[in-house]
């Protein structure tokens, strides 16, 4: 601790003498007028929707100007500003009793640190607020140009209350996102059923996607691509070899044949084809209680007709979940598209294909079209960095300016409750 001190003294040292920050004498507190003055002027517009449930401490200092107290709320609008201003305390809560009734969901909260110490050290240093602030602005461009919306209709009175406690709601979700979401960078925004590949602040390419079931939902996490799959297997994950594949299969004991696949002992092709007709299945439809474990496992081979289409673009993560292509492009005609397991169904798969592979692998057209028609698996490795958000955005400007209002398909709108 003493070396990290040390580290932000000599730091305050350097900022003071390179002319940097601002001028003008601090006060015992560390606070100089032109960062009162600056501090003030961003809480009267509340710039970064961070006031949230410090109001009663705004109200101090707005009249006692007390530097005292303007450290207190510098601090806790930072905290604000880092880690946004819903109850995740009482939301966690409650994805845990959807968890114990048997819905899958998860939503990820990537919370920073935020150091008193290092905050008010920087005070004293002679930066400005808004450096002082910077490190936890979102950089996601959607924070922005939402807070702007929000303020206008505010000030207008002309939309509901519910939609704009929609949108502050969403502002505070985007705080949770994971920091430093990178200059390029794939959003799934789940409730809007829609994918946009975003390439310095502009969206490149966008499609409708099919998401996760009410009770097999898409998870809310970040993940960076990593690898392209052309004509894909489809690894069955117990739990559905469990509930669809087993019973089908003992009512019909040529549904494997007819949906093309095997057994095995692993998910690894190559390895001894298992006869399915010699094991008895019915020991395995119980959920695990220590006896009946899957020691089999269920692949759907590449074909034309793989479940997952012809390719899927890998991001590893805990939930074994992904984006590929699909068989049942009839149902990107619905309003209301949640139909998968938790993966993300690409409307256009080959669109999303060639625009990685042109601007984030090192194989040509022709090298592509190569793997792509052999009906073999192959995979191909990103060579920049792309980051996958599946996000849930219940409001959302799109590239037009325009403000959509979307369904709260999971309920996370009333769940999530604002803690002012």
């Amino acid at each position: 601790m003493k070396k990290f001190v040390f580290l932000i003294l000599f730091g305050i040292s350097a900022l003071m003498l390179s002319g940097c920050g601002v001028l003008g004498m601090p006060d015992d507190e560390g606070w100089r007028t032109t960062q009162k003055d600056e501090f003030l002027k961003i809480l009267e517009e509340d710039k970064y929707a961070s006031i949230c449930d410090e109001q009663a401490l705004y109200a101090k200092v707005k009249e006692s100007e007390s530097s005292k107290l303007m450290s207190q709320l510098l601090v806790a609008y930072t905290n604000n500003l880092a880690n946004g201003c819903i109850d995740i305390e009482d939301f966690d809560i409650s994805q845990k009793e959807r968890q114990d009734n048997n819905i899958s969901t998860h939503y990820e909260t990537y919370l920073q640190e935020v150091q008193e110490e290092y905050v008010l050290l920087r005070v004293k240093a002679g930066l400005t607020i808004e450096e002082i602030l910077k490190p936890y602005v979102p950089t996601y461009q959607q924070f922005a140009v939402l807070k702007t919306k929000y303020d206008l209709f505010r000030q207008q009175g002309s939309i509901p209350k519910k939609t704009l406690r929609k949108m502050r709601l969403n502002l505070e979700r985007i705080k949770l996102f994971k920091p430093d979401l990178g200059e390029n960078y794939v959003l799934v925004n789940v409730p809007e059923y829609v994918v946009r590949v975003i390439e310095n602040n502009q969206t490149s390419i966008s499609m409708r996607v099919i998401v996760g079931q009410r009770k097999m939902q898409t998870p809310i996490f970040a993940a960076d691509i990593q690898s392209i799959a052309m004509n894909p297997q489809w690894n069955v994950p117990d739990s559905i070899a469990r509930n669809e594949v087993i019973p089908k299969l003992i009512e019909d004991p040529n549904y494997l044949v007819s949906q093309n696949m095997v057994v095995r002992r692993s998910y690894d092709l190559n390895t001894t084809d298992i006869n399915a007709s010699t094991i008895d299945w019915t020991a395995y439809l119980e959920e695990e209680k220590g006896n009946h474990n899957m020691t089999y496992k269920f692949i759907e081979v590449p074909s034309v007709r793989n479940g997952l289409g012809r390719v899927k673009f890998l991001f590893p993560n805990k939930h074994h979940v992904y984006m590929h292509d699909t068989q049942t492009k009839k149902l990107f005609k619905r309003k209301v598209r949640t139909f998968s397991h938790g993966c993300v169904r690409l409307q256009k798969p080959n669109m999303m294909l060639d625009h990685l592979s042109k601007n984030y692998t090192e194989k040509t057209d022709e090298e592509m079209k190569t793997l792509y028609d052999s009906l073999q698996t192959h995979y191909v490795s990103l060579d920049k960095k792309l980051p996958v958000h599946t996000a849930y955005l219940t409001t959302y400007v799109n590239e037009n300016g325009e403000v959509l209002v979307i369904d709260d398909i999971y309920g996370f709108d009333r769940l999530q409750k604002l803690n002012f």
